[in-house]
Protein backbone atom coordinates (compact mmCIF):
# COMPACT_ATOMS: atom_id res chain seq x y z
CA UNK A 1 0.00 0.00 0.00
CA UNK A 2 1.08 3.67 -0.86
CA UNK A 3 0.24 6.25 1.73
CA UNK A 4 1.73 9.60 1.09
CA UNK A 5 2.48 12.12 3.86
CA UNK A 6 0.29 15.06 4.02
CA UNK A 7 2.21 18.33 4.23
CA UNK A 8 2.55 20.01 7.68
CA UNK A 9 0.17 23.00 6.72
CA UNK A 10 -1.95 21.25 5.33
CA UNK A 11 -2.26 18.92 8.68
CA UNK A 12 -2.70 21.90 10.97
CA UNK A 13 -5.66 22.74 9.22
CA UNK A 14 -7.41 25.65 7.87
CA UNK A 15 -7.90 27.15 11.61
CA UNK A 16 -4.52 26.79 12.46
CA UNK A 17 -2.95 28.73 9.45
CA UNK A 18 -5.63 31.75 9.96
CA UNK A 19 -5.00 32.25 13.44
CA UNK A 20 -4.75 35.45 15.39
CA UNK A 21 -3.87 36.33 18.99
CA UNK A 22 -7.12 37.86 19.38
CA UNK A 23 -9.62 34.78 18.80
CA UNK A 24 -8.20 33.22 21.50
CA UNK A 25 -10.98 31.43 23.97
CA UNK A 26 -10.65 31.37 27.03
CA UNK A 27 -12.56 29.84 30.09
CA UNK A 28 -16.00 31.38 30.85
CA UNK A 29 -15.68 32.05 34.22
CA UNK A 30 -11.77 33.66 33.25
CA UNK A 31 -13.56 35.56 30.63
CA UNK A 32 -16.12 37.54 32.27
CA UNK A 33 -13.57 38.08 35.28
CA UNK A 34 -11.54 39.59 33.15
CA UNK A 35 -14.25 41.41 30.86
CA UNK A 36 -15.58 42.99 34.16
CA UNK A 37 -11.94 44.31 34.93
CA UNK A 38 -12.19 46.10 31.47
CA UNK A 39 -16.00 47.95 33.02
CA UNK A 40 -14.26 48.39 36.13
CA UNK A 41 -11.48 50.53 34.09
CA UNK A 42 -13.58 52.54 32.02
CA UNK A 43 -16.29 52.90 34.16
CA UNK A 44 -15.20 56.40 35.90
CA UNK A 45 -15.12 58.04 32.25
CA UNK A 46 -18.23 56.44 30.36
CA UNK A 47 -20.22 58.04 33.24
CA UNK A 48 -18.49 61.42 33.38
CA UNK A 49 -20.02 62.97 30.00
CA UNK A 50 -23.63 62.16 31.21
CA UNK A 51 -22.97 63.57 34.82
CA UNK A 52 -21.58 66.68 32.94
CA UNK A 53 -23.98 67.18 30.09
CA UNK A 54 -27.01 66.76 32.22
CA UNK A 55 -26.10 69.15 34.68
CA UNK A 56 -25.41 71.83 31.96
CA UNK A 57 -29.36 70.52 30.96
CA UNK A 58 -30.35 71.59 34.44
CA UNK A 59 -32.03 67.84 34.69
CA UNK A 60 -32.84 65.87 37.47
CA UNK A 61 -30.70 63.21 39.47
CA UNK A 62 -33.09 60.77 37.93
CA UNK A 63 -33.39 62.32 34.77
CA UNK A 64 -29.23 62.12 35.09
CA UNK A 65 -29.07 58.84 35.81
CA UNK A 66 -31.55 57.93 32.64
CA UNK A 67 -28.85 59.10 31.14
CA UNK A 68 -25.65 57.12 32.49
CA UNK A 69 -27.61 53.70 32.32
CA UNK A 70 -28.73 55.01 28.52
CA UNK A 71 -24.81 55.00 28.04
CA UNK A 72 -23.85 52.14 29.83
CA UNK A 73 -26.32 49.72 27.85
CA UNK A 74 -25.10 51.63 24.18
CA UNK A 75 -21.79 51.70 24.76
CA UNK A 76 -22.49 47.45 26.18
CA UNK A 77 -23.77 47.27 22.60
CA UNK A 78 -21.50 49.06 20.90
CA UNK A 79 -18.48 47.07 22.04
CA UNK A 80 -20.36 43.54 21.11
CA UNK A 81 -20.30 45.13 17.56
CA UNK A 82 -16.76 46.01 17.67
CA UNK A 83 -15.44 42.99 19.05
CA UNK A 84 -17.78 40.32 17.54
CA UNK A 85 -18.03 42.18 14.26
CA UNK A 86 -20.56 41.67 11.53
CA UNK A 87 -19.94 42.05 7.45
CA UNK A 88 -18.54 46.10 7.32
CA UNK A 89 -18.73 47.10 10.98
CA UNK A 90 -16.33 46.26 13.67
CA UNK A 91 -12.38 45.65 13.39
CA UNK A 92 -12.75 42.14 15.40
CA UNK A 93 -10.06 43.72 18.29
CA UNK A 94 -10.05 44.02 21.58
CA UNK A 95 -11.08 47.40 22.04
CA UNK A 96 -14.40 49.06 24.87
CA UNK A 97 -16.29 51.58 23.23
CA UNK A 98 -18.23 54.24 25.45
CA UNK A 99 -19.07 57.88 25.02
CA UNK A 100 -16.74 59.91 23.64
CA UNK A 101 -15.07 62.66 26.14
CA UNK A 102 -14.33 64.68 23.09
CA UNK A 103 -17.06 65.78 22.45
CA UNK A 104 -18.31 67.13 25.85
CA UNK A 105 -17.40 70.74 25.92
CA UNK A 106 -19.09 70.71 22.07
CA UNK A 107 -22.31 69.48 23.52
CA UNK A 108 -22.29 71.47 26.74
CA UNK A 109 -22.27 74.22 24.54
CA UNK A 110 -25.14 73.55 22.18
CA UNK A 111 -27.14 73.01 24.93
CA UNK A 112 -26.00 76.72 26.40
CA UNK A 113 -26.95 77.61 22.81
CA UNK A 114 -30.31 77.26 23.48
CA UNK A 115 -30.93 74.08 21.75
CA UNK A 116 -31.44 71.98 24.79
CA UNK A 117 -30.72 68.01 25.37
CA UNK A 118 -33.10 67.28 21.83
CA UNK A 119 -30.34 69.90 19.58
CA UNK A 120 -27.82 67.65 20.99
CA UNK A 121 -29.20 64.68 19.95
CA UNK A 122 -30.04 65.53 16.62
CA UNK A 123 -26.50 66.70 16.10
CA UNK A 124 -24.93 63.39 16.87
CA UNK A 125 -27.50 61.59 14.69
CA UNK A 126 -26.84 63.81 11.66
CA UNK A 127 -22.79 64.17 12.27
CA UNK A 128 -22.64 60.46 12.64
CA UNK A 129 -24.28 59.38 9.40
CA UNK A 130 -21.53 62.21 7.54
CA UNK A 131 -18.89 60.24 9.21
CA UNK A 132 -19.91 57.16 8.37
CA UNK A 133 -19.99 57.86 4.34
CA UNK A 134 -16.59 59.47 5.02
CA UNK A 135 -14.38 56.13 6.97
CA UNK A 136 -13.37 54.85 3.57
CA UNK A 137 -11.43 58.17 3.25
CA UNK A 138 -9.79 57.41 6.83
CA UNK A 139 -8.90 53.82 6.19
CA UNK A 140 -6.93 54.14 3.56
CA UNK A 141 -4.45 56.40 6.00
CA UNK A 142 -2.94 52.91 7.21
CA UNK A 143 -0.06 53.87 4.72
CA UNK A 144 1.31 56.57 6.54
CA UNK A 145 0.64 54.69 10.18
CA UNK A 146 4.40 53.60 10.00
CA UNK A 147 6.26 52.91 13.63
CA UNK A 148 7.46 56.31 13.84
CA UNK A 149 3.94 57.52 13.59
CA UNK A 150 2.08 54.83 15.56
CA UNK A 151 4.78 54.82 18.64
CA UNK A 152 4.18 58.58 18.33
CA UNK A 153 0.59 57.91 19.02
CA UNK A 154 0.60 55.29 21.42
CA UNK A 155 3.40 56.88 23.93
CA UNK A 156 0.86 59.98 23.94
CA UNK A 157 -2.31 58.27 24.50
CA UNK A 158 -0.29 57.04 27.56
CA UNK A 159 0.79 60.70 28.64
CA UNK A 160 -2.63 62.44 27.55
CA UNK A 161 -4.22 59.89 30.11
CA UNK A 162 -2.20 60.10 33.40
CA UNK A 163 -3.56 64.04 34.67
CA UNK A 164 -6.98 61.40 34.41
CA UNK A 165 -5.75 58.98 36.74
CA UNK A 166 -3.87 61.81 38.84
CA UNK A 167 -7.15 63.40 39.60
CA UNK A 168 -8.77 60.07 40.10
CA UNK A 169 -6.23 60.04 43.12
CA UNK A 170 -7.00 63.35 43.94
CA UNK A 171 -10.87 62.24 44.49
CA UNK A 172 -12.54 63.15 41.17
CA UNK A 173 -14.00 66.04 42.60
CA UNK A 174 -11.67 69.42 42.44
CA UNK A 175 -14.89 70.72 44.47
CA UNK A 176 -15.07 68.46 47.44
CA UNK A 177 -13.53 69.18 50.61
CA UNK A 178 -10.94 66.27 51.18
CA UNK A 179 -9.78 67.10 47.29
CA UNK A 180 -6.18 65.98 46.79
CA UNK A 181 -6.20 65.07 50.76
CA UNK A 182 -3.49 62.61 52.31
CA UNK A 183 -6.28 60.17 53.07
CA UNK A 184 -7.42 59.66 49.15
CA UNK A 185 -4.14 59.99 47.69
CA UNK A 186 -2.69 57.04 50.08
CA UNK A 187 -5.75 55.11 49.34
CA UNK A 188 -4.86 55.42 45.68
CA UNK A 189 -1.02 54.45 46.60
CA UNK A 190 -2.14 51.62 48.33
CA UNK A 191 -4.20 50.22 45.45
CA UNK A 192 -1.40 50.89 43.00
CA UNK A 193 1.02 48.71 45.49
CA UNK A 194 -1.59 45.86 45.01
CA UNK A 195 -1.57 46.32 41.48
CA UNK A 196 2.09 45.48 41.73
CA UNK A 197 2.45 43.34 44.55
CA UNK A 198 0.04 40.91 42.68
CA UNK A 199 1.53 41.47 39.51
CA UNK A 200 4.62 39.90 41.23
CA UNK A 201 2.79 36.58 42.29
CA UNK A 202 3.83 33.95 40.59
CA UNK A 203 0.18 32.59 39.03
CA UNK A 204 0.09 33.75 35.78
CA UNK A 205 -4.15 33.82 36.61
CA UNK A 206 -3.60 36.60 39.79
CA UNK A 207 -0.82 38.61 37.75
CA UNK A 208 -3.36 38.65 35.04
CA UNK A 209 -6.44 39.86 37.23
CA UNK A 210 -4.01 41.88 39.56
CA UNK A 211 -5.95 45.54 38.39
CA UNK A 212 -9.44 44.04 39.09
CA UNK A 213 -8.30 42.69 42.34
CA UNK A 214 -6.49 45.60 43.67
CA UNK A 215 -9.56 47.43 43.13
CA UNK A 216 -11.78 45.19 44.91
CA UNK A 217 -9.09 44.67 47.59
CA UNK A 218 -8.43 49.09 47.58
CA UNK A 219 -12.39 49.11 48.17
CA UNK A 220 -12.12 47.08 51.15
CA UNK A 221 -9.67 49.01 52.55
CA UNK A 222 -11.61 52.40 51.41
CA UNK A 223 -14.83 50.65 53.38
CA UNK A 224 -12.64 49.95 56.12
CA UNK A 225 -11.74 53.63 56.59
CA UNK A 226 -15.05 54.68 56.01
CA UNK A 227 -14.27 56.33 52.25
CA UNK A 228 -16.50 54.09 50.55
CA UNK A 229 -20.41 54.74 50.68
CA UNK A 230 -22.40 51.41 49.94
CA UNK A 231 -26.22 53.31 51.26
CA UNK A 232 -27.16 54.30 47.81
CA UNK A 233 -26.70 51.00 46.27
CA UNK A 234 -30.53 49.86 47.61
CA UNK A 235 -32.27 53.31 45.94
CA UNK A 236 -33.87 53.42 42.87
CA UNK A 237 -35.23 50.96 40.48
CA UNK A 238 -33.91 47.61 40.28
CA UNK A 239 -34.60 46.77 36.00
CA UNK A 240 -35.09 49.73 33.81
CA UNK A 241 -35.18 49.48 30.53
CA UNK A 242 -33.60 52.53 28.27
CA UNK A 243 -36.77 54.67 26.88
CA UNK A 244 -36.60 55.56 23.53
CA UNK A 245 -36.21 59.50 22.94
CA UNK A 246 -37.10 59.68 27.11
CA UNK A 247 -36.40 63.38 26.28
CA UNK A 248 -38.52 63.88 22.89
CA UNK A 249 -37.79 64.05 19.81
CA UNK A 250 -34.41 65.17 18.40
CA UNK A 251 -33.98 68.89 16.93
CA UNK A 252 -31.49 69.07 13.84
CA UNK A 253 -29.95 72.69 13.85
CA UNK A 254 -26.94 73.16 10.98
CA UNK A 255 -24.39 75.68 13.52
CA UNK A 256 -24.72 72.38 16.20
CA UNK A 257 -24.24 69.79 13.23
CA UNK A 258 -21.19 71.77 11.86
CA UNK A 259 -20.01 71.92 15.83
CA UNK A 260 -20.45 68.42 15.93
CA UNK A 261 -19.21 67.01 12.58
CA UNK A 262 -15.58 68.63 14.06
CA UNK A 263 -15.68 66.27 17.26
CA UNK A 264 -17.07 63.10 14.96
CA UNK A 265 -13.24 63.89 12.58
CA UNK A 266 -11.24 63.74 15.92
CA UNK A 267 -12.99 61.03 16.98
CA UNK A 268 -12.33 59.40 13.57
CA UNK A 269 -8.77 59.96 14.09
CA UNK A 270 -8.44 59.07 17.84
CA UNK A 271 -10.12 55.94 17.13
CA UNK A 272 -8.21 54.99 14.27
CA UNK A 273 -5.12 55.84 16.35
CA UNK A 274 -6.56 52.99 18.78
CA UNK A 275 -7.07 50.47 16.74
CA UNK A 276 -3.64 50.62 15.41
CA UNK A 277 -2.39 51.02 18.73
CA UNK A 278 -4.02 47.80 20.16
CA UNK A 279 -3.03 45.96 17.05
CA UNK A 280 0.52 46.92 17.84
CA UNK A 281 0.02 45.71 21.45
CA UNK A 282 -2.03 42.81 21.07
CA UNK A 283 0.48 41.68 17.52
CA UNK A 284 -2.05 41.19 14.78
CA UNK A 285 -2.35 42.64 11.00
CA UNK A 286 -4.54 46.17 10.63
CA UNK A 287 -4.69 47.19 7.11
CA UNK A 288 -7.21 49.73 5.96
CA UNK A 289 -9.80 47.43 5.43
CA UNK A 290 -10.16 46.48 9.07
CA UNK A 291 -9.17 50.19 9.95
CA UNK A 292 -12.62 51.08 7.75
CA UNK A 293 -14.85 48.53 9.68
CA UNK A 294 -14.16 49.91 12.79
CA UNK A 295 -14.29 53.19 11.92
CA UNK A 296 -18.15 52.31 10.70
CA UNK A 297 -19.30 50.37 13.88
CA UNK A 298 -18.06 53.56 15.54
CA UNK A 299 -20.13 55.67 13.50
CA UNK A 300 -23.26 53.54 13.19
CA UNK A 301 -23.39 53.34 16.83
CA UNK A 302 -22.90 56.70 17.44
CA UNK A 303 -25.86 57.71 14.91
CA UNK A 304 -28.04 55.26 16.93
CA UNK A 305 -26.84 56.11 20.64
CA UNK A 306 -29.47 58.99 20.15
CA UNK A 307 -32.59 56.95 20.18
CA UNK A 308 -31.37 55.34 23.26
CA UNK A 309 -30.74 58.61 24.97
CA UNK A 310 -26.93 58.74 24.73
CA UNK A 311 -23.76 60.17 22.73
CA UNK A 312 -20.95 59.69 20.22
CA UNK A 313 -19.04 56.93 20.91
CA UNK A 314 -15.49 56.11 20.28
CA UNK A 315 -12.89 53.68 21.62
CA UNK A 316 -11.33 54.08 25.32
CA UNK A 317 -7.74 54.41 25.46
CA UNK A 318 -7.30 53.59 28.48
CA UNK A 319 -8.41 50.22 27.87
CA UNK A 320 -5.94 49.84 25.66
CA UNK A 321 -3.30 49.97 28.73
CA UNK A 322 -5.32 47.05 30.01
CA UNK A 323 -4.62 45.26 27.14
CA UNK A 324 -0.96 45.46 27.14
CA UNK A 325 -0.61 45.15 31.35
CA UNK A 326 -2.50 41.81 31.61
CA UNK A 327 -1.51 40.56 28.19
CA UNK A 328 -4.93 39.10 27.51
CA UNK A 329 -5.70 39.47 23.81
CA UNK A 330 -8.83 38.26 23.69
CA UNK A 331 -11.54 39.96 22.02
CA UNK A 332 -14.41 37.84 23.06
CA UNK A 333 -13.04 38.82 26.84
CA UNK A 334 -14.11 42.29 25.93
CA UNK A 335 -17.59 40.84 24.17
CA UNK A 336 -17.79 39.62 27.98
CA UNK A 337 -17.39 43.84 29.49
CA UNK A 338 -19.62 45.01 26.61
CA UNK A 339 -22.36 42.39 28.05
CA UNK A 340 -21.55 43.01 31.79
CA UNK A 341 -21.99 47.07 30.20
CA UNK A 342 -25.59 45.95 29.03
CA UNK A 343 -26.81 44.55 31.90
CA UNK A 344 -25.42 47.19 34.06
CA UNK A 345 -27.96 49.30 31.83
CA UNK A 346 -30.71 47.41 32.11
CA UNK A 347 -30.16 47.00 35.84
CA UNK A 348 -29.18 50.15 37.81
CA UNK A 349 -29.01 48.53 41.04
CA UNK A 350 -25.63 46.88 39.58
CA UNK A 351 -23.96 50.28 38.48
CA UNK A 352 -24.64 51.60 41.82
CA UNK A 353 -22.72 48.71 43.21
CA UNK A 354 -19.80 49.91 40.64
CA UNK A 355 -20.03 53.26 41.05
CA UNK A 356 -19.49 52.85 44.87
CA UNK A 357 -15.53 51.94 43.91
CA UNK A 358 -13.84 54.75 45.59
CA UNK A 359 -12.28 56.97 42.91
CA UNK A 360 -9.00 56.63 44.30
CA UNK A 361 -8.87 53.33 43.77
CA UNK A 362 -9.59 54.05 40.32
CA UNK A 363 -6.53 56.88 40.15
CA UNK A 364 -3.99 54.28 41.81
CA UNK A 365 -4.55 51.55 39.42
CA UNK A 366 -4.81 54.20 36.31
CA UNK A 367 -1.21 54.98 36.93
CA UNK A 368 0.14 51.89 36.03
CA UNK A 369 -2.46 51.08 33.21
CA UNK A 370 -2.12 54.58 31.45
CA UNK A 371 1.98 54.13 32.12
CA UNK A 372 1.97 50.94 30.51
CA UNK A 373 0.38 52.63 27.47
CA UNK A 374 3.03 54.90 27.15
CA UNK A 375 5.54 52.02 27.93
CA UNK A 376 4.27 50.20 24.75
CA UNK A 377 4.54 53.23 22.30
CA UNK A 378 8.13 53.59 23.64
CA UNK A 379 8.66 50.26 22.82
CA UNK A 380 7.44 50.55 19.53
CA UNK A 381 9.39 53.67 18.99
CA UNK A 382 12.49 51.12 20.11
CA UNK A 383 12.15 50.03 16.69
CA UNK A 384 12.13 52.59 14.52
CA UNK A 385 15.62 53.54 12.16
CA UNK A 386 17.17 56.87 13.70
CA UNK A 387 19.82 56.95 11.31
CA UNK A 388 20.20 59.69 8.59
CA UNK A 389 17.34 60.78 8.34
CA UNK A 390 14.53 62.86 10.41
CA UNK A 391 12.38 60.69 12.38
CA UNK A 392 13.73 61.64 15.94
CA UNK A 393 12.78 65.26 15.21
CA UNK A 394 9.27 63.56 14.09
CA UNK A 395 8.93 61.86 17.12
CA UNK A 396 10.15 65.01 19.56
CA UNK A 397 7.98 67.88 17.68
CA UNK A 398 4.75 65.53 17.56
CA UNK A 399 5.17 64.15 21.25
CA UNK A 400 5.86 67.88 22.38
CA UNK A 401 2.72 69.14 20.37
CA UNK A 402 0.80 66.49 22.09
CA UNK A 403 1.59 67.86 25.18
CA UNK A 404 0.46 71.43 24.78
CA UNK A 405 -2.81 71.12 25.62
CA UNK A 406 -2.18 68.66 28.66
CA UNK A 407 0.59 71.03 30.05
CA UNK A 408 -1.59 74.43 29.62
CA UNK A 409 -5.20 73.00 28.97
CA UNK A 410 -6.09 77.39 28.41
CA UNK A 411 -3.47 77.53 25.33
CA UNK A 412 -6.11 77.12 22.40
CA UNK A 413 -8.87 79.39 24.98
CA UNK A 414 -8.55 82.07 22.20
CA UNK A 415 -8.46 79.99 18.90
CA UNK A 416 -11.11 79.67 17.16
CA UNK A 417 -13.57 77.11 18.34
CA UNK A 418 -13.83 74.34 15.56
CA UNK A 419 -9.46 74.52 15.91
CA UNK A 420 -9.51 74.51 19.97
CA UNK A 421 -12.11 71.17 19.12
CA UNK A 422 -9.24 69.37 17.34
CA UNK A 423 -6.29 70.29 18.65
CA UNK A 424 -7.42 70.45 22.38
CA UNK A 425 -7.31 67.04 22.62
CA UNK A 426 -3.43 66.32 22.98
CA UNK A 427 -4.44 62.79 20.69
CA UNK A 428 -5.50 64.52 18.40
CA UNK A 429 -2.93 67.15 17.92
CA UNK A 430 -0.09 64.53 18.22
CA UNK A 431 -1.60 62.31 15.55
CA UNK A 432 -2.28 65.03 13.10
CA UNK A 433 1.66 66.30 13.78
CA UNK A 434 3.17 63.26 13.05
CA UNK A 435 1.30 62.45 9.94
CA UNK A 436 2.22 65.64 8.50
CA UNK A 437 6.02 65.59 9.53
CA UNK A 438 6.17 62.12 8.10
CA UNK A 439 4.54 62.93 4.90
CA UNK A 440 6.43 66.07 4.87
CA UNK A 441 10.12 64.20 5.85
CA UNK A 442 9.76 60.66 4.68
CA UNK A 443 7.45 60.79 1.74
CA UNK A 444 7.96 64.36 -0.01
CA UNK A 445 11.73 64.08 -0.14
CA UNK A 446 12.66 67.14 -2.17
CA UNK A 447 15.02 69.12 -0.54
CA UNK A 448 16.13 66.54 2.26
CA UNK A 449 19.82 66.69 2.75
CA UNK A 450 22.05 63.81 3.81
CA UNK A 451 23.06 65.52 6.89
CA UNK A 452 19.55 67.08 7.57
CA UNK A 453 19.56 68.19 11.27
CA UNK A 454 22.37 68.38 14.21
CA UNK A 455 19.90 66.31 16.24
CA UNK A 456 20.16 63.44 13.77
CA UNK A 457 23.64 63.76 13.99
CA UNK A 458 24.31 62.81 17.02
CA UNK A 459 21.59 59.60 17.04
CA UNK A 460 24.84 57.37 15.42
CA UNK A 461 28.65 56.24 16.34
CA UNK A 462 30.95 58.22 13.96
CA UNK A 463 34.62 56.57 13.52
CA UNK A 464 37.30 58.99 11.92
CA UNK A 465 38.18 57.60 8.35
CA UNK A 466 42.58 58.04 9.74
CA UNK A 467 41.40 55.78 12.62
CA UNK A 468 40.27 53.09 10.08
CA UNK A 469 43.78 53.30 8.52
CA UNK A 470 45.47 52.53 11.38
CA UNK A 471 43.63 48.84 11.40
CA UNK A 472 45.11 45.69 9.73
CA UNK A 473 43.20 43.00 8.00
CA UNK A 474 42.24 40.72 10.99
CA UNK A 475 41.66 43.10 13.64
CA UNK A 476 39.19 42.79 16.51
CA UNK A 477 38.32 43.77 19.95
CA UNK A 478 38.12 41.04 22.17
CA UNK A 479 37.15 42.06 25.81
CA UNK A 480 37.95 45.62 25.38
CA UNK A 481 40.70 45.06 23.95
CA UNK A 482 42.40 45.12 20.54
CA UNK A 483 43.96 42.20 18.80
CA UNK A 484 45.82 41.20 15.70
CA UNK A 485 45.50 38.73 13.05
CA UNK A 486 47.83 36.88 15.04
CA UNK A 487 46.11 36.96 18.22
CA UNK A 488 48.36 39.39 19.87
CA UNK A 489 47.02 42.41 21.62
CA UNK A 490 47.93 45.67 20.54
CA UNK A 491 48.90 48.24 22.48
CA UNK A 492 46.61 51.42 22.24
CA UNK A 493 48.04 54.87 23.34
CA UNK A 494 47.10 58.36 23.35
CA UNK A 495 47.90 60.47 20.40
CA UNK A 496 50.70 62.52 22.97
CA UNK A 497 52.04 59.38 23.74
CA UNK A 498 51.95 57.67 20.39
CA UNK A 499 53.79 61.11 18.88
CA UNK A 500 56.65 60.15 21.28
CA UNK A 501 57.62 57.00 19.33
Amino acid sequence: MNFRKKPAAAAAGKGTRSARPEDQKLPIASTFAYGFQHVLTMYGGIIAPPLIIGAAAGMSSQDIGLLIAACLFVGGLATILQTVGIRFFGSQLPLVQGVSFAGVSTMVAIVHGGGGIQAVFGSVIAASLIGLLITPLFSKIIRFFPPVVTGTVITTIGLTLMPVAANWAMGGNSKAENYGSMANIGLAAATMAIVLLLSKVGSAAISRLSILLAMVLGTLIAFAFGMADFSKVGQGEIVAFPTPFAFGPPVFEIAAIISMLIVILVTLTETSADIIAVGEIVGTKVDSKRIGDGLRADMLSSAISPLFNSFTQSAFAQNVGLVAITGVKSRFVVSAGGLILVILGLLPVLGRVVAAVPTPVLGGAGVVLFGTVAASGIRTLSKVEYKNNMNLIIVAASIGFGMIPIAAPAFYDKFPSWFGTIFHSGISSAAVMAILLNLLFNHLKAGNSENQSVFVAGTGRVVREEDLKCLADGDRFEGGKLIDCDGKEVRVESSEKASEH
